[in-house]
C-alpha cells in the first residue's frame, strides 16, 4: 500500500547562509518542527518524496525557520524552495474532541445558521489567537472567517459541512 502524506508547511525561501529555510505552517502542531523530527519534502510536481531530519528550529517574524541535517548551507537547501513538508499520515498526532486536521477542514462548505450557503473552506491562516478560514464566493471576494466559538457553531467533517452564525458585516 502506497504510503500517504499529509502536507505541514511549504517552503517559501532560503533564510541566510547557514542551511535555514523560511516555512509557511500549515499545521497547528508546534511540535512538528521540534529538533530531531523527521519531515517529508516533495516539490510541486509531485516527483520522489525525500527524507528530511530537523536540526534546529526558531520563529522569526511569524514564520517557522528550520534547517536539516545534511543541508548545512544554503547552496545545500536552494533546490528545496516551493517544496512541501509532509508527515507520515499515520503519525499525524493525536487531536481531542472538537479538533481537526486542517485537510479536514479544507474543502468543506460553509452554511449560515439561516441554511444560506457561503462558500468553499479553501485555506487556514493561522495568524495569531485563533485560525482564520479562507472562505471561496462565488461572483464575490473571499470571506474570512475567525474559527471562535461564537461564530462557528456546527464542523461535521464526514458531510464536508460547517454552519457559521455570521457577526455584522462578516460577510459584507
Amino acid at each position: 500500500m502506497e504510503q500517504e502524506y499529509l502536507n505541514v508547511g511549504k517552503i517559501i525561501n532560503t533564510h541566510g547562509i547557514k542551511g535555514e529555510v523560511k516555512v509557511k505552517r500549515i499545521t497547528d502542531f508546534e511540535e512538528r518542527f521540534e529538533k530531531g523530527n523527521v519531515l517529508y519534502w516533495r516539490n510541486q510536481d509531485q516527483g520522489p518524496i525525500l527524507e528530511l531530519t530537523i536540526s534546529s528550529h526558531r520563529i522569526h517574524k511569524g514564520f517557522d525557520l528550520l534547517s536539516f541535517e545534511g543541508y548545512p548551507t544554503v547552496n545545500e537547501v536552494e533546490p528545496l524552495k516551493n517544496g512541501m513538508l509532509l508527515v507520515d499520515k499515520d503519525n499525524s498526532g493525536t487531536l481531542y474532541e472538537d479538533e481537526f486536521y486542517f485537510h479536514e477542514i479544507i474543502g468543506c462548505y460553509v452554511y449560515t445558521t439561516a441554511g444560506n450557503y457561503v462558500g468553499i473552506i479553501k485555506e487556514i491562516l493561522t495568524p495569531g489567537a485563533n485560525d482564520v478560514w479562507v472562505v471561496e464566493r462565488e461572483g464575490k471576494g473571499d470571506a474570512l472567517i475567525p474559527y471562535i466559538e461564537d461564530v462557528v457553531t456546527v464542523i461535521d467533517v464526514t458531510k464536508k459541512s460547517v454552519i457559521i452564525e455570521p457577526m455584522e458585516g462578516l460577510l459584507d
